[in-house]
């Protein structure tokens, strides 16, 4: 029997996103997903049958990074408020000055008007994206934090206005900069009910119990 590498799906998923997001979907073909990932087209094979599959599992690297880099953010915090603002700055630097991630997006957006598979899989992790915040959001009230009298609606305001802000970029590069990256936080800030910002000084790194951002089954 034929030996695996077990970090070979990885590496595989890794370079597809990576090239996805810089020529698009429609532009990388599997010889230049191999050549990335500097295996051979038969290796890529054996754990993909299909560029469909790539984009799938490319997706999934997407969601796990993204999950991921948020959870690492905030584990030490055990503040509601700024488990919630450390989760907004992370995810307004995603999606405004990462580029690769922002278009990345993008093409999986456009790929689920006709992708239904594809489309499911962006809904699942949309929504645990979703409930995540709805989580801090609550948190944060409880807490006396910010006022917001529909939790869900604001959420969702503020998600849908996340989106709209990476549709903007597509045609207005100039926004992808640290200072408008402000401006936009303070604006999502706003729509959740926070006050404004003001930089504390950093505090050391605490463990936390609180809840994670979950990996949707299948993601991990």
């Amino acid at each position: 029997m034929r030996r695996t590498t077990p970090s070979m799906p990885a590496r595989l998923s890794a370079s597809a996103f990576a090239l996805f997001a810089q020529q698009g979907i429609d532009g990388v073909n599997l010889d230049q997903i191999a050549a990335h990932a500097g295996v051979t087209k038969g290796s890529l094979y054996w754990h993909f049958r299909s560029k469909h599959d790539l984009v799938k599992a490319a997706c999934a690297h997407y969601y796990r990074t993204y999950q991921r880099r948020i959870n690492e953010e905030i584990t030490h915090l055990t503040d509601p408020a700024e488990r919630l603002e450390h989760t907004l700055e992370v995810a307004v630097r995603t999606c405004l000055l990462d580029e690769a991630n922002r278009v990345f997006t993008m093409e999986i957006f456009t790929l689920s008007v006709h992708d239904a598979e594809i489309r499911r899989g962006w809904q699942q992790f949309y929504d645990s994206v979703r409930a995540f915040y709805i989580g801090l959001v609550k948190a944060a009230t409880l807490a006396g934090a910010l006022r917001v009298g529909d939790p869900e609606q604001a959420v969702n305001l503020m998600l849908a206005a996340m989106e709209g802000i990476k549709l903007r970029a597509l045609f207005e590069p100039d926004i992808c900069s640290p200072a408008e990256e402000a401006r936009v936080r303070e604006g999502l800030r706003d729509i959740l009910g926070l006050p404004p910002h003001h930089p504390a000084p950093l505090r050391a790194r605490r463990p936390s119990r609180k809840s994670a951002i979950p990996i949707p089954a299948g993601m991990a």
